[in-house]
C-alpha cells in the first residue's frame, strides 16, 4: 500500500520536473537552462532532480522519449479514421498536453521532437494515401504526405503559439478542410 503513494508521489514529482523543463523551453533555449531553475520551478530541490535524472539533457531525452512513444501511439491508434476525425483527435490531444507541445513548437526548441513528429505523421498520411489507392508513384505520395504534413503543423504551431487563442474546434476546421482540399488534389492526379 505504501509503494502506490510513493509511485503516485514519485510521478507528481517527475511530472512536475518535465513541466518545468517544458516551460522553461517556451522561453529559453535547451543549453542556457540550469537544473536549479527546473528545480525552483517544480518546487523540488536539486537532490530531487539528481534522484530521477543525471543532468537537464538527460530529462530532456527522457521527455522525448516519453513524448514520442505517446504520439507514436496515438497515431497508431488513430490511423483507423477518416482525416477529420484523426485531426480532431490529434488536434485534442494537443490541448490537453498543452505545456509538452508549447515547447515542441518553441523557436527556443532543439526542434528534435518536431521533426521527429513531424516524420512519424508523414509515414501514416503515406501509408493511408497508399492504402486509399492512387496512381500517383511512390515519390509523389511522398512530396504530397510532407507538404499535409508541414501545413498541418504549421497551423497547429500558430494555434499553440499563439497560447491557443482560437477555440480547438475551429482550429479543427481549419486544418480538415486544407487537409482536405490538399487531398482532393491528389486524387486528381
Amino acid at each position: 500500500m505504501t509503494e502506490k503513494k510513493t509511485d503516485r508521489r514519485t510521478l507528481k514529482t517527475r511530472r512536475a520536473i518535465c513541466n518545468a523543463l517544458a516551460q522553461l523551453l517556451a522561453e529559453k533555449e535547451l543549453h542556457k537552462v540550469t537544473v536549479q531553475e527546473i528545480a525552483d520551478l517544480a518546487e523540488v530541490n536539486r537532490v530531487t532532480f539528481y534522484k530521477h535524472y543525471l543532468d537537464v539533457y538527460d530529462l530532456y531525452d527522457k521527455l522525448e522519449n516519453e513524448v514520442l512513444t505517446d504520439l507514436g501511439l496515438l497515431i497508431l491508434r488513430l490511423q483507423e479514421l477518416n482525416e477529420d476525425e484523426f485531426f480532431a483527435e490529434l488536434i485534442g490531444y494537443i490541448y490537453e498536453n498543452s505545456t509538452v507541445f508549447k515547447m515542441i513548437f518553441s523557436p527556443n526548441s532543439t526542434c528534435q521532437m518536431r521533426d521527429k513528429f513531424s516524420r512519424i505523421m508523414e509515414g501514416l498520411l503515406r501509408q493511408m494515401q497508399k492504402e486509399e489507392g492512387t496512381s500517383l508513384s511512390d515519390e509523389y505520395i511522398d512530396y504530397f504526405s510532407r507538404y499535409r504534413v508541414q501545413g498541418s503543423l504549421s497551423v497547429i504551431s500558430k494555434w499553440v503559439l499563439s497560447d491557443f487563442k482560437e477555440p480547438k474546434e475551429d482550429i479543427i476546421k481549419i486544418v480538415s478542410w486544407l487537409d482536405g482540399n490538399t487531398t482532393k488534389l491528389i486524387v486528381q492526379e
